[in-house]
């Protein structure tokens, strides 16, 4: 969620503080800082609220420049946007910026009040600074002051820390939040993201739990969570500059909406030739150990749970595999019934979502027998950390509102579902339509999205509203579920998913003509269902907005706008219905002039609980 940029170099770091701080907006934040060991070794702090822009007016304002620093992008969780709170934090000749949560920051606080500590913010960062600081002025050793600290710290953080006097020093720690460690030309730099150092570095080492950092511009020297010196492997991103650039579009969201044709012909590159699975694209030893699954567990959170409750359907009605799914925040919190044979499966765009990862860290311990992640990140923890991952190939998306990584990991579950079908319920004719279904969805993506001018149409129809309703049946309530979740992210409208059957037991109260309706109606076994709960809503003077296949039969009359979508093969309409929803809630958020890339109070990387 928050953001972490930090340097030591033999020039001036400030300008790479300010860009890395830029390429981390996407993940949600409301204030910015930095903090420089200045020439003179003092420590000169900029905080502002707002964008990072507001940062760099002040700089130029107010100059400052050093070899070593650390910058920093809030998302509020304790104390309320404001400079005070606002990272980096400073006590005495020690400042650090923080990522993630400390649990115990009450107890830590009202242990050094009782010591004549002063806060000057209402963060659970503070205690920590403190805390570095009471340790550094009796050691005068920054990393055996560091060290020391993050032995009484419960919760989840990354940390950058310099002192006051050392130009060339900076410590990096690592535990439950993501940290990266960049090695440029005679010089190194931290981030919480790699996007954050493109440009200025290739080369990177991933810093495992637990990990403490001794940095200088010459090296790096790296210790464990028991204090032992460790090597950590290098790695060269394949990720480029000009990856995360916008184009000809107005935003990252509809960039990211259209690219969805061409980065689903990536999710299948390589997996799928001569109208069949290529098993071994799962990695070593999976399609063996796929054989002996029994049960599938699916955790994921947000737009991901989304993706995973479609997958459900479809393990259970194409490859007849029982599916559990759940929403990664709660399932650590309860106890498990387990099948020994049942492949644990997590979902998630940034492969740092806290609770997913968390989940997965917990698994073994339950009985699963195996782990397998969807994830759209190579270099993240959960790739890391998971037996198996199937990357989807999705490229950046740096809109909040999750769109080409939902497709594409629907796409990807699609193959899970054959790959494991294959020993139960798909055989060899199934296997070779869903690939050949598979194979021409790109194209039928890209047909979807030409029904743009239609849908612009729809969105003057919302412009004024404050609620809506989505609907659908089977396999296309959870696709409802994140038509609804995309409109109220970035447009602020109130929507709520149901299946389209529950109307009549509570949500149809709602329903008169200041509530639209959306619906998905694909020509499928439930379509005569639908209709017949679309007709509910039209006898309360409800106005209907359908997505509706070409053979859908539906009377054209007052208070029902269709638009048309082609023939789809029902297997993978989830995915083809949804991207209508996107564009809907693309324009309805540009015409009510909202934050369409940076909706206000979220985060596109959700590494905190």
């Amino acid at each position: 969620m928050c953001g972490i940029v930090g340097a030591v170099s033999q020039r001036d770091i400030t300008n790479i503080l300010v860009k890395g701080l830029q390429r981390l907006e996407y993940r949600g934040y409301d204030s910015a800082g930095v903090c420089i060991v200045t020439d003179n070794d003092e420590l000169e702090r900029r905080r502002t609220v707002g964008k990072v822009k507001n940062l760099e007016k002040l700089i130029e304002a107010q100059p400052l420049s050093g070899f070593c620093g650390i910058a920093h992008t809030r998302w509020a969780t304790h104390g309320v946007p404001s400079e005070t709170n606002a990272h980096p934090h400073m006590c005495g000749d020690v400042a650090l910026v923080h990522n993630g949560i400390i649990e115990n920051y009450e107890v830590l606080r009202k242990q050094q009040l009782e010591t004549g500590h002063q806060f000057d913010s209402d963060t659970d960062t503070e205690v920590i600074v403190h805390a570095v600081s009471d340790a550094y002025k009796k050691t005068n050793d920054l990393l055996t002051s560091v060290q020391k600290t993050v032995e009484s710290l419960e919760g989840a953080y990354a940390l950058g820390v310099v002192e006051k006097g050392n130009n060339d020093h900076l410590i990096a720690v690592r535990k439950g939040s993501p940290l990266v460690i960049g090695i440029g030309n005679n010089e190194h730099l931290i981030a919480s993201d790699v996007f954050a150092l493109l440009g200025e570095a290739e080369h990177f080492i991933y810093l495992e739990d637990g990990d403490v950092a001794d940095i200088t511009h010459k090296g790096v020297t790296i210790y464990d969570a028991k204090g032992r010196q460790v090597k950590r492997k290098i790695n060269k991103t394949k990720l480029q500059v000009n990856d995360a650039g916008i184009g000809e579009y107005d935003h990252y969201m509809q960039k990211e909406i259209f690219e969805q044709a061409a980065v689903l012909k990536q999710t299948l590159e390589g997996r799928i030739a001569n109208g069949r699975l290529l098993s071994d694209c799962f990695g070593k030893g999976a399609e063996e150990a796929f054989r002996s699954i029994e049960e599938v567990q699916i955790v994921a959170c947000g737009t991901s749970f989304h993706a995973g409750l479609v997958a459900k359907y479809w393990f259970e009605s194409v490859a007849g595999l029982p599916c559990h799914i759940e929403v990664a925040s709660e399932f650590r919190y309860r106890p498990h019934i387990v099948i020994r044979k049942t492949l644990f499966v997590t979902i998630s765009q940034s492969g740092e979502t806290a609770d997913t990862l968390a989940a997965l860290q917990a698994s073994s311990d339950i009985g699963y027998a195996h782990t397998l992640t969807i994830c759209n990140v190579p270099e993240s923890s959960l790739v890391r950390e998971s037996e198996w991952a199937l990357m989807t190939k999705a490229g950046p998306e740096i809109g909040v509102a999750s769109t080409k990584a939902f497709t594409t990991q629907l796409t990807a579950l699609l193959l899970l579902v054959i790959a494991l079908g294959k020993h139960h319920k798909i055989d060899d004719k199934k296997e070779i339509e869903i690939v050949r279904q598979l194979e021409v969805l790109p194209e039928q993506v890209a047909e979807v999205l030409r029904l743009e001018p239609d849908i612009i149409e729809f969105a003057k129809q919302f412009s004024n509203k404050h609620h809506a309703l989505f609907l659908g049946r089977g396999e296309q309530y959870p696709v409802a579920m994140e038509g609804a979740l995309k409109l109220k992210e970035i447009s602020y409208i109130h929507a709520e998913a149901y299946p389209a059957g529950e109307l009549k037991h509570g949500p149809l109260a709602l329903v008169d003509d200041q509530m639209p309706v959306v619906a998905v109606a694909p020509n499928n076994d439930l379509l005569e269902k639908l209709k017949s709960n679309l007709q509910e809503v039209q006898a309360r003077g409800g106005e209907l907005f359908v997505f509706a296949d070409t053979h859908a039969i539906f009377e054209e009359v007052k208070g029902l706008k269709i638009i048309r979508v082609s023939e789809i093969n029902e297997i993978v309409a989830p995915i083809i219905y949804t991207v209508p929803l996107q564009l809907l809630a693309y324009h309805v958020a540009v015409i009510k002039g909202t934050d369409v890339d940076q909706p206000r109070n979220l985060a596109k990387s959700v590494t905190v609980e």
